[in-house]
């Protein structure tokens, strides 16, 4: 390879940001189409109106985006003529949502605009998008552009469910570890090193503010803690995801804690809990894996006192239905660029000594 890009995300965040919408739309164009989920599209409906207001831009239309982050959803929307006819997309919503609508703009080669309405992932700055097959298992990666810019709202996240935000803060918690894990044995180049390094600001602020956060939540406030734990969800995951991955040459992004949550996607009781619910699970049982067990036990004791699993008991997973989800696991990207030490023994291996300790550390 001769060269390669780096695009690192735009964004701006406050309660008032959608007012940025005009300046920062203003060399895409002047028709712009609404794409995301129903109900994140009414709470923000008012406020995209509001921040238009005033400028040369004209929404088409609010379209639901399909539920799911599919291609045929994606393949969907791209044959819709309100789409075609627009200049800019409008993504609107939480994870699936951004992600179809990064694939949608992509394929398309239109330019946009992120609103996320949740604190749940960083999707919405990422050039990553996780597709679905119909049936909710994992299908496998799609590598779009970044957004042009993202319009982060915390009182329309404040106003979000506090799940979702509580299942953000579980799979944020990943970010550094599956980051230090997955490159341990290679020789950095430029752009990964500052990944990892910038990985390793990730889990503090979510240990530190993560409890007063949810508060914030629960209590439908814009707190200084809510705000620096969805900047950490959207934004500092988000940077290094993007400076993290290239591929086909490296992928630090995530590794074994992804590879519990794609595991369960072919369980059962896997589809009854969310993403970052699960993930936050994989967490101990990658530093189960890698012998970090007193970083372990603080974030089981992190995890234990918001509810987030310690344990595959919590998620309704039993351990004769891990040989299923490794083998899935082990069709994941994150398995492909696994370091050398993982077998598919071991990972099923810290998966059953997780469960034990998690078990063992609800006794107390």
């Amino acid at each position: 390879m001769n060269h390669y890009n780096v695009c690192l995300p735009n964004y701006s965040i406050g309660t008032d940001c959608y007012k940025e919408i005009g300046y920062y739309a203003r060399y895409y164009g002047k028709k712009a189409v609404v794409i995301g989920g129903k109900t994140a599209m009414s709470k923000v409906k008012a406020a995209l109106l509001e921040g238009i207001a005033g400028t040369d831009i004209e929404i088409l239309d609010f379209i639901w985006y399909g539920g799911d982050s599919t291609y045929e959803n994606g393949d969907a929307l791209i044959a819709n003529e309100i789409v075609q006819k627009a200049d800019i997309i409008f993504g609107v919503g939480g994870g699936r949502a951004c992600d179809t609508c990064k694939y949608v703009a992509n394929e398309m080669d239109k330019p946009l605009f992120a609103f996320p309405t949740v604190g749940s992932n960083c999707a919405s700055v990422t050039a990553i998008c996780v597709m679905y097959h119909s049936d909710g298992s994992f299908r496998d990666y799609y590598y779009p552009k970044l957004a042009e810019h993202t319009f982060i709202n915390p009182k329309i996240i404040a106003d979000s469910p506090y799940e979702l935000l509580w299942a953000g803060i579980g799979d944020a918690l990943s970010k550094e570890c599956e980051a230090v894990f997955s490159s341990k044995e290679d020789d950095l180049s430029h752009t990964p090193l500052m990944g990892v390094q910038l990985s390793k600001i990730c889990t503090e602020p979510l240990l530190a503010y993560g409890k007063d956060a949810l508060q914030a939540c629960k209590e439908k406030k814009v707190t200084t803690a809510l705000e620096q734990v969805v900047l950490d969800i959207i934004v500092s995951t988000g940077l290094v995801s993007n400076m993290t991955t290239q591929m086909p040459d490296y992928y630090y992004n995530s590794s074994l804690a992804h590879c519990v949550y794609y595991g369960s996607t072919v369980t059962e009781a896997g589809h009854k809990h969310l993403h970052g619910e699960i993930v936050a699970l994989g967490v101990l049982c990658l530093l189960t894996y890698d012998g970090k067990l007193d970083e372990r036990d603080r974030i089981m004791q992190f995890n234990k006192e918001i509810g987030l699993p310690i344990c595959f008991d919590d998620i309704g997973i039993k351990e004769d239905e891990f040989d299923v989800m490794v083998e899935k696991a082990m069709t994941s990207t994150e398995w492909k660029f696994r370091p050398k030490d993982v077998t598919r023994e071991r990972f099923m291996q810290c998966m059953m000594e997780q469960n034990k300790a998690g078990r063992a550390w609800k006794a107390k």
